[in-house]
């Protein structure tokens, strides 16, 4: 070997910071120890059209020479570029947790289908003007991904290469959630360790498991997408969804609730179907207009063993955990206009949370102009959405290219988020005060991240900071 060489194998390993840094989307991180290249998750950026195609599109460095991925959850601003990076060269091992396997499956399809649907109607746009635009990627990228997948259970080390090896941890976020644990030994010491959190899940959440304790390492790179606020209690929140859902019942309207199919579809679910089997809600018909959902159902129920005890008992009740007899899941569209046009009271829960596209427009083009009905936004309404237009002082609202009269109640409850909150981010770190290195704040905007960096380091963390796109970091 020559000295060059040796010298390369005994540098310190490094990460950089490509994707999810100052933003809330695209987490990817390129851990290198030696000629070892690992890329810690690979999500599809989400933004404007133009540009967020240009950065999928291409990676700032070769996917040929990447060794392996280790997949933080199913997310698809966390996986849903890695049929990009296996269609650019990369042919090694995806690592992730069995639900995160299988939910891979569910939500890489429908990406492709949204890829191609949006390709060909942009091909129609333009006339079919070559050259035609291509969708980023297709289902036969998606099938040749999930034949690279080898799922890894939590709290047991496997082996990347000799001398190095990781580990998942129970994150708490969604199912199969998990944060990443890297050791990388080296010469006549401890071993180099990262830590990676992947999306913390917060402490008062029921239906999953509870976030394990995060490892200690030489470098900590942790999520901040909540890290400058503290969400509302959730039994007040479950409480005025429960008091918004009984006001319309009582007026003979239709509840609409606006969901992510996987993460906050499931919790609302699982708050509605305590309610009705507890009598604090009537028993009306609900509804899950999305198959999307309705496939990630089934994964959950297919997982006990990431659920909390209370999910696990409700399963072997046999009352099941999302929904049981409560609970109809709609896939078929006709079926899907039926419910949106009979006239007796109900729930319908549908995609998407931001109301910019699926099921959930036509039902609101059917109610938005019923003053007995309501509308309970769920998730954060992004600027320039129709969620947020629906929360706009205004008589009117435009969706659907048309403008219709907002006479529907519009209730908003942020107090369902799945992440983790500054509350939350100080008692799962607090006790890593001096046994961490550098931690670095990622997967937030940039006020969020240096609000929790001020706060870490008012804790007694010594090295915090909030890294640019490109930025590396050194372990040890």
């Amino acid at each position: 070997m020559t000295s060059h060489a040796i010298a390369h194998a005994h540098a310190t390993p490094t990460i950089t910071f490509w994707g999810a840094a100052q933003v809330v989307t695209g987490s990817m991180h390129l851990v290198e120890a030696g000629s070892t290249k690992v890329l810690l998750d690979c999500g599809l950026f989400q933004g404007r059209r133009s540009e967020s195609h240009q950065r999928n599109a291409s990676f700032p460095f070769q996917p040929k020479q990447i060794n392996a991925v280790l997949l933080s959850h199913a997310h698809i601003d966390h996986c849903g570029n890695l049929p990009t990076l296996i269609r650019n060269g990369f042919d090694g091992p995806i690592f992730c947790t069995p639900a995160t396997r299988d939910l891979l499956a569910v939500m890489l399809v429908d990406s492709a289908k949204i890829q191609e649907e949006d390709a060909a109607h942009l091909n129609i746009q333009r006339k079919y003007a070559e050259p035609y635009v291509e969708p980023l990627y297709s289902r036969a990228d998606v099938d040749t991904l999930l034949g690279q997948v080898t799922a890894i259970g939590y709290d047991r080390f496997r082996e990347l290469r000799r001398g190095m090896r990781f580990k998942f941890l129970e994150a708490g976020h969604v199912l199969g959630s998990a944060v990443v644990h890297v050791q990388i030994d080296r010469e006549g010491g401890d071993p180099h360790t990262l830590t990676f959190t992947g999306d913390l899940g917060r402490r008062s959440l029921p239906l999953l498991k509870h976030t394990a304790p995060i490892p200690a390492a030489d470098v900590l790179v942790c999520e901040s997408t909540y890290g400058n606020r503290t969400h509302e209690p959730i039994a007040e929140t479950s409480r005025k969804l429960i008091e918004a859902i009984n006001r319309t019942i009582a007026r003979g309207g239709k509840v609409l609730i606006p969901a992510f199919s996987l993460g906050r579809t499931q919790l609302i679910i699982h708050f509605i179907h305590r309610g009705i089997l507890d009598g604090t809600i009537p028993h009306v018909p609900v509804y899950v207009d999305s198959p999307l959902a309705a496939n990630i159902t089934r994964v959950y129920e297919d997982h006990p063993e990431c659920l909390d005890a209370e999910g696990q008992q409700m399963l072997k009740d046999g009352t099941g955990i999302l929904g049981g007899d409560v609970v109809t899941y709609i896939r078929e569209f006709e079926d899907s206009l039926r419910v949106s046009r009979r006239p007796d009271p109900c729930i319908v829960i549908a995609s998407s949370g931001m109301c910019d596209a699926g099921r959930i427009l036509h039902h609101l083009k059917e109610h938005v102009d019923d003053e007995r009905c309501t509308v309970i936004l769920v998730s954060y309404q992004a600027k320039g959405t129709t969620g947020r237009r629906l929360l706009e002082a205004s008589p009117t609202v435009k969706f659907l290219g048309k403008e219709f009269n907002k006479w529907i109640e519009v209730v908003h409850l942020d107090g369902f988020s799945g992440h983790a909150d500054r509350e939350d981010f100080l008692t799962y770190l607090s006790p890593l005060v001096g046994k961490v290195g550098k931690v670095r704040l990622i997967h937030g905007e940039r006020e969020q991240a240096e609000a929790l960096a001020t706060s870490l380091l008012e804790l007694g963390f010594e090295d915090v900071s909030v890294p640019s796109p490109g930025d590396v970091v050194e372990l040890g």
